[in-house]
């Protein structure tokens, strides 16, 4: 399994089999040009959508065969995409509304998207046991550093990867990862994440991606 960071929230996860999944993917030049990373310019198997935003559901930029943005269980051959609800704050989404957690099933791991969390108040129970997570870490429209770093000590996975978060092609203003990764020793940073279920790590290593739009 490949795993490639577009950028924001937007990854690419390729299995060996050659099938694409691409979560949350953005719309260059949303939120009046704040968001400028370059188009993703590829299609996809599948799509996963968190939440209805515009740095978040750009599905018109990536063709695909299945697209999921609703609560269910999904199955698409060998691959099983299960849903926990939660939600873009911490009011319950009276601010910022819903947000789907997506857990993907794949090549015997257990690999979670949170999208734009924005509270701790979720589900652990259906979060057990996850090797991979790509959780926001910026702040602000999402659970922060310290927030991250709370859901990191409760779920322990294998690699952790921070999304959502500061670069010179974002204008939100939310932190950087620096903040996250502070005084912190298990850190490496790749170009592609290359793993399959017998070289994830024995104890958590925390994954930064660059960006490749």
């Amino acid at each position: 399994m490949k795993i490639t960071w577009f950028g924001h929230s937007c990854f690419r996860i390729e299995l060996s089999n050659a099938v694409k999944i691409i979560t949350d993917p953005y719309k260059p030049q949303a939120y009046s040009g704040a968001v400028k990373y370059m188009p993703i310019g590829e299609s996809a198997d599948i799509v996963t959508v968190s939440h209805h935003h515009a740095d978040h559901d750009f599905t018109e930029g990536v063709p695909a065969k299945d697209v999921f943005d609703k609560e269910g269980i999904y199955t698409v051959g060998d691959i099983k995409i299960e849903i926990v609800s939660s939600y873009h704050d911490d009011t319950g989404g009276s601010q910022r509304g819903g947000n789907i957690i997506f857990i993907i099933n794949a090549e015997g791991m257990r690999l979670a998207h949170f999208g734009d969390l924005g509270t701790l108040d979720i589900d652990y129970d259906k979060l057990a046991g996850l090797d991979i997570v790509m959780v926001p870490v910026g702040g602000v429209f999402t659970i922060g550093y310290e927030g991250a770093a709370a859901l990191l000590d409760k779920l322990q996975p294998k690699i952790f990867i921070p999304m959502h978060f500061k670069t010179h092609k974002i204008e939100f203003d939310i932190d950087g990862v620096d903040k996250f990764i502070k005084d912190r020793d298990n850190v490496e940073e790749k170009d592609v994440l290359d793993i399959d279920k017998y070289s994830l790590p024995a104890s958590t290593k925390i994954v930064i991606l660059k960006h490749i739009r």
